[in-house]
């Protein structure tokens, strides 16, 4: 059982070594141009979200409630 924690451990240790000597430093340009433009598209569709019809009522609806309450 020793020998086979020894021989996963090494190989963890192989494993980071060799990632650690991959020179990956971080995300490319193009990894940083897609994850823009997920942001940017999940933002629009959230503010479509927000400012329809259905939400923007209930919303009102809660804040009208909200400052009607009683302490």
């Amino acid at each position: 059982m020793a020998v086979v924690a020894m021989k996963v451990t090494s190989w963890w240790a192989a494993r980071r070594a060799w990632v650690r000597g991959a020179g990956e430093a971080g995300m490319t340009t193009a990894e940083y141009a897609v994850g823009t433009l997920a942001a940017c598209a999940l933002a629009a569709v959230l503010y479509k979200v927000v400012t329809s019809g259905a939400v923007s009522s209930a919303l009102q609806q809660l804040i009208v409630k909200a400052l009607h309450a009683t302490f």
